[in-house]
């Protein structure tokens, strides 16, 4: 991710950047720990897209085929219904982007790690790329083989949380290893709030209705 000209961040395609991040994550991360990439390109470049694909592979699978809870019919959507449930997916990816990148931002000032903004939007990206690709399985919308993909996906992810996180932002590895605990109890907080409120509009006949 260095620019050696302006150092504003990184300059791979999106493309480039998931296979880097994916078979050579050690040196994504020692490129980030020389460079001073600028928030905007960050997201702008990367992570408004990584959200926008996994509703996008979505909404495809479930207009095709409609989503397999186990139960002996599949789930099918109106157009309409499933267009406001990719939106939503959207919108809570942005946030969950985001957000993290300003928590991991103010907790680096505890750990005496660099507070820059950029840097810390572009540790976002690298873990949300496993993620976008293991997305892909949303083509095919069986609750379970989602299960089987996106979990491993997720360790991964975490595996480049804390193996990556004290090189990029310059921090001894028991720093790192902290900070890292610190922002994966973050995600775990705000993914069960997300899910309550889901599960409160739902109830309340403000979520798409899956009725018969």
């Amino acid at each position: 991710m260095n620019d050696k000209n302006n150092n504003s961040g990184p300059r791979k395609g999106r493309s480039v950047f998931l296979l880097t991040v994916l078979f050579q994550p050690g040196a994504v991360f020692a490129d980030l720990a020389i460079s001073q990439p600028s928030p905007y390109r960050v997201f702008f470049k990367y992570l408004i897209w990584f959200a926008l694909l996994p509703p996008l592979f979505a909404y495809i699978g479930g207009s095709r085929h409609g989503w397999d809870l186990g139960a002996e019919n599949p789930l099918m959507l109106g157009d309409r219904e499933l267009l406001l449930v990719s939106l939503l997916y959207f919108l809570v990816l942005i946030a969950a982007f985001v957000s993290t990148a300003f928590v991991s931002r103010w907790m680096s000032e505890t750990y005496g790690a660099r507070t820059r903004l950029g840097v810390h939007m572009a540790i976002v990206a690298i873990l949300a790329a496993p993620v976008t690709i293991g997305s892909v399985i949303h083509l095919y919308p069986h609750v379970f083989i989602n299960l089987l993909v996106l979990i491993p996906a997720l360790i991964w992810a975490m595996y480049l949380l804390y193996s990556g996180l004290p090189i990029a932002l310059g921090i001894s590895t028991e720093h790192g290893m902290l900070m890292a605990s610190s922002l994966v109890g973050w995600l775990l907080v705000a993914f069960v709030t997300l899910l309550g409120v889901t599960v409160a509009l739902w109830a309340n006949g403000l979520g798409p209705s899956i009725g018969a």
